[in-house]
């Protein structure tokens, strides 16, 4: 794979504006065990391994169970998530993969009744964040693994 531009280089500017919105979620009423599930799933719907490798790393860290990170594709199937991580990925999936006529109801319905409209708010705005550098680093072809020690995910042991 050959990384095509280094858009944090071309766009400075929007790189940090995407940037500031990432570190914004460290500041949201959802717990960081399901904001890296969140961003696991979405990497993996979209085909970025850019950002599911950071994230796997990064949930690694955190104390995530190996197990669970393998069972996030599968996480219908699985019995290692609770209702509340269910209705994330639920979440994640349908704003990921927006079906041509909006979100039902009865998804929706299923969310709401796990999350707080502000919790519900912003879940949304890390689904959305991570969709967007899913799709920079698509686009750019931005190789996994690259920013390991920038981003101290070495403590991972996974590289």
């Amino acid at each position: 794979m050959t990384k095509r531009i280094n858009y944090m280089k071309e766009s400075p500017e929007f790189f940090k504006k995407l940037m500031g919105l990432s570190m914004q979620e460290k500041e949201s009423s959802i717990e960081e065990s399901i904001r890296h599930l969140v961003h696991i799933r979405a990497s993996q719907m979209n085909g970025c391994g850019f950002c599911l490798d950071m994230h796997v790393k990064e949930a690694k860290i955190h104390g995530e169970r190996e197990l669970r990170l393998y069972h996030t594709p599968i996480w219908r199937e699985s019995t290692l998530f609770s209702p509340r991580e269910r209705a994330a990925l639920a979440w994640t999936e349908i704003l990921t993969k927006l079906p041509e006529h909006g979100v039902p109801d009865d998804i929706y319905d299923r969310v709401r009744g796990q999350f707080s409209e502000k919790e519900l708010s912003d879940l949304t705005f890390s689904i959305m964040t991570i969709n967007a550098w899913n799709r920079v680093n698509v686009a750019f072809k931005t190789e996994p693994g690259t920013a390991d020690q920038a981003y101290g995910l070495t403590k991972a042991g996974l590289s």
